[in-house]
């Protein structure tokens, strides 16, 4: 077996052939990207419909992110044993399937049953991209690339919302279920057409070799003993919060002592530790971590606070978030040319202020606020989202060898990931947590000032998490090299 097939598609397509791959996984990974944040506007509605609490209504999201978060981990492996294009579609199809089937359930087990088959197909492809970016283009074109790839990314959940509003409002929340299905067949399409059959740089894709099924294991309960200890942090269980979270903590150290381990003995671990060698990956990753949790927190709280604080409806909600969307879109494009450039630090950094920034000044806001202030607000937030999104991946996986690319890109979309699912549940929880201690409810259908505050303070707790992620994004300006090198695994 040779590198044939992707040779062939090179020859066939010539220069233009890289930004046609990248076309294809992009489409795709609009369709994942759409899927974790469209159904935010439609919360309300499938909470009445099923009669769900806070508690249990945010896990359409947070469910959501647990199986994308883990999934993350089998990327590299899948791409190795089946290739770029098997790997591909098969995640399509799975994602193609989950929009259906939660579109058509009847009972709240199956609507989660399908986010969670939707988020495993969303977190095997999104590493992908930053996978074909460092692979397939110069250094002096990756940043470019990634403005690109970002800006076409990034119009998803910028007009998705939008559009979903309009449809929850006018055919009910089913409806967004069913706005992957498009770009779903169009990227199944795509792939049969540019995505090669080979594994990531172009050698044959191997059938030895098997998944580190105890590591993924590990990492799933890890992960949902964290969001499980998270939500008992409401107070009414601290001995059950504990136990969790101490489940979580036990979890993490035997995942890197087993994934170590697994190097030892020559195996090929889930996430290659080896990685961490290099400062500028982990402080990336330590960054990317935190961004997560403020990213997806504040995509999970904005459309909440918009329609159950502010009263707006949820096509209001989706046609508020729109120029922003489009602002953010153009921004990142204009970055990704700035990140050849420019210091990713720095980029990093303006970015995280920004969103601080974005952040803090909707305490400002109240019921009898102009609507424009809220979509200037929203604005200076996503612009900080462009300097992020493209600077990040690239300033921390750049001194990276080629060959530990894949895990690499795997590893930070993990700890991104999961810090978004942190983020997720502990914006549910602190928002009913700081309700409750303002003696107010969302199940009260009049807004009280008890209500901006506790939402108030929650948009204050994220803006602390961005500033604190800036100091970790201060350490990307050096970049040592590994003490000794290590295996490739």
């Amino acid at each position: 077996m040779t590198a044939s097939p992707l040779a062939s598609l090179s020859s066939r397509y010539g220069e233009r052939y890289r930004w046609l791959l990248l076309l294809s996984v992009m489409v795709g990974t609009m369709a994942s990207i759409m899927s974790s944040t469209i159904v935010n506007v439609a919360i309300p509605g499938m909470s009445h419909h099923f009669s769900l609490g806070q508690e249990r209504a945010q896990w359409v999201s947070s469910g959501f992110m647990v199986a994308m978060t883990v999934s993350m981990l089998t990327t590299p492996w899948l791409l190795g044993r089946y290739g770029y294009r098997r790997t591909y579609v098969g995640t399509m199809t799975l994602l193609l399937a989950g929009g259906v089937a939660g579109g058509l359930a009847d009972n709240f087990s199956l609507v989660l049953a399908a986010r969670v088959a939707e988020g495993l197909a969303a977190g095997v492809v999104q590493p992908i991209p930053a996978i074909i970016i460092l692979r397939a283009f110069e250094p002096h074109e990756q940043g470019r690339a990634s403005g690109i790839f970002g800006m076409g990314v990034v119009l998803a959940p910028a007009i998705g919302p939008s559009v979903g509003g309009v449809l929850v409002d006018l055919f009910g929340w089913r409806s967004i279920f069913f706005m992957v299905v498009p770009f779903c067949l169009a990227s199944i399409w795509l792939a049969y057409k540019f995505v090669p059959t080979t594994a990531p740089g172009g050698v044959a894709a191997a059938r030895a070799g098997g998944l580190d099924w105890r590591g993924l294991l590990i990492g799933t309960v890890g992960t949902l003993c964290l969001l499980n200890g998270l939500v008992e942090l409401r107070g009414d269980a601290p001995l059950q919060a504990t136990a969790l979270l101490a489940g979580a903590s036990a979890s993490l150290v035997l995942f890197i002592w087993w994934q170590k381990r697994i190097v030892v003995g020559g195996g090929a671990p889930l996430m290659n530790m080896a990685l961490f060698g290099y400062r500028q990956f982990a402080m990336g990753n330590v960054v990317a971590f935190i961004y997560g949790a403020a990213l997806f927190g504040s995509t999970y709280l904005l459309p909440v606070y918009m329609q159950v604080a502010l009263h707006l409806s949820a096509s209001h909600v989706g046609t508020i978030m729109l120029p922003a969307g489009i602002v953010l879109a153009i921004t990142i494009a204009g970055v990704g040319r700035l990140a050849d450039r420019q210091p990713t630090w720095l980029l990093v950094s303006i970015g995280l202020a920004l969103l601080a920034v974005s952040f803090a000044l909707m305490l400002v806001l109240g019921l009898g606020t102009s609507l424009w202030l809220l979509v200037a607000f929203a604005t200076i937030g996503r612009i900080g989202l462009g300097f992020i999104l493209p600077s990040l991946n690239l300033g921390s996986m750049r001194p990276l060898a080629k060959p530990l690319i894949p895990q690499g890109a795997s590893a930070i979309s993990f700890l991104r990931m999961l810090g978004g699912a942190a983020g997720v549940s502990l914006c549910a929880i602190a928002l009913e947590w700081r309700l409750a201690a303002h003696g107010d409810s969302l199940t009260q259908a009049a807004t009280s000032p008890a209500r901006l505050t506790a939402f108030n303070e929650v948009f204050l707790m994220l803006a602390a998490l961005c500033a604190l992620a800036i100091c970790a994004a201060w350490q990307l300006r050096t970049n040592p090299a590994p003490a000794a090198p290590h295996k490739e695994s």
